[in-house]
């Protein structure tokens, strides 16, 4: 059967995607081996991220770096098989880390971010996902005063692209959130970035919308993707041959993988993440609020499951074995910082973010291929930055004026 469009990949920016042309009258076939929402966008935090205006950079100061070296940091750790296999990106990536390069990347990606909860909120809407939804903000919690006064005057600053937030001392934290560790000083309260208690869940709700509004998911495994001509795409799966007119790769950390046949060689590279689940403790205090433990580098979040503490980044290749020390080191300070009860799951969770060497996504046509549209390279904002993905992705599909200036996303960039 022939289709209009057909999307690769369930995740958050694939489904996005696919519910965006629906919306805009397209027979859209959604293509995934497993079920929406169930690889990197199951796993994440759970936070619409409003404020993340400024995209992580790689570390230059001589301390972080100094710190990061042994390889035995919570925030950071690395593999030297995986550093080596993404050499050529990561310097890429430490490059355009330095104060030139970051601060004309800075406003590129925060004209992205400034959709981010505007987009997600009709797609929350319509899929009657509001129950998932809290929009209390988020605490970033600071042990030293120093680091904190650092972050409160990027705080300031993010407020003239929209991102609203306070700083708050000891004693209002403890009001918010009870039984913090004494260590902590004080936090930042981001107060117009959303939380969602089951990001599988919701990307799940945005899917039954998506289907509901006349879309068809079929869950297959990808074999390839051909050009017959100008205008004809076949994708083999392994239920069979798909025709199409348009064909969207949103495939996160795989889509190089299928897209270097059609001799496409991007600069991805992959920052692997853990999570693990916990008990609430059974005291008067919870968990209320989704925290981050910014001086050491992992979250805790009230999820539907449990406390979820989601850790920071491992530098890896995207299929190297499980290496949990970083999840255990975080869990040992987290147990410090609140008191979180016994592990919820049987094993812990692992996941990939696609990452780019300058921070931001690709998002539009391939540069070879008409009818070739790609999507993917989000970074850790995937689940922030999916539904505003979808939204310009369709205008550009249909020739539209676009809501911000798309070509700082552009693939011919690499």
């Amino acid at each position: 059967m022939s289709r209009e469009t057909i999307v690769l990949g369930a995740g958050i920016v694939g489904v996005s995607i696919a519910w965006h042309l629906v919306q805009r009258g397209r027979k859209v076939l959604l293509i995934d081996r497993r079920p929406p929402g169930l690889e990197t966008s199951f796993g994440n935090a759970g936070i619409i991220q409003r404020e993340a205006v400024r995209p992580y950079a790689f570390p230059h100061d001589l301390k972080t770096l100094l710190r990061v070296l042994p390889n035995r940091s919570i925030d950071i750790r690395y593999k030297p098989s995986g550093m080596f296999a993404a050499a050529s990106p990561l310097l890429s990536y430490y490059l355009n880390s330095f104060p030139g390069r970051y601060s004309k990347i800075i406003p590129e990606y925060a004209s992205i971010i400034a959709l981010s909860t505007q987009e997600h909120d009709p797609m929350i809407k319509a899929s009657g996902a509001d129950g998932l939804i809290q929009k209390n903000g988020w605490l970033e919690l600071y042990r030293t005063e120093a680091e904190l006064d650092i972050r409160h005057k990027e705080a300031l600053e993010a407020a003239k692209q929209g991102v609203l937030s306070r700083r708050i001392d000891r004693a209002t934290l403890a009001e918010m959130q009870p039984g913090l560790s004494a260590d902590v000083c004080g936090a930042i309260h981001w107060q117009n970035s959303w939380t969602v208690e089951s990001p599988g869940d919701l990307v799940q709700a945005y899917a039954k919308d998506f289907e509901a509004k006349g879309g068809e998911f079929l869950e297959a495994e990808l074999n390839s993707i051909v050009q017959n001509s100008a205008d004809n795409w076949t994708v083999t799966t392994s239920k069979g041959r798909h025709d199409a007119a348009e064909v969207v790769v949103a495939l996160g950390p795989w889509s190089q993988e299928y897209l270097a046949p059609l001799n496409y060689n991007f600069p991805l590279f992959v920052k692997r993440g853990y999570h693990m689940h916990y008990q609430q403790p059974n005291i008067k205090s919870t968990l209320n609020y989704w925290i981050m433990d910014a001086e050491k580098g992992y979250l805790l979040e009230p999820m539907k499951s449990g406390i979820r503490l989601t850790t920071g980044a491992e530098l890896a290749n995207l299929d190297a074995p499980p290496a949990y020390g970083q999840l255990d080191a975080a869990e040992k300070v987290a147990r410090k910082l609140f008191p979180i009860g016994a592990r919820a799951d049987k094993d812990p969770w692992k996941g990939a973010r696609p990452c780019f060497p300058d921070m931001k996504p690709v998002i539009g046509p391939a540069p070879k291929h008409p009818g070739l549209w790609l999507a993917f390279g989000h970074g850790h904002q995937g689940f922030t930055l999916g539904p505003a993905t979808g939204r310009l992705l369709g205008e550009m599909m249909d020739n539209e004026k676009t809501a911000i200036d798309m070509q700082p996303f552009r693939a011919g960039r690499f």
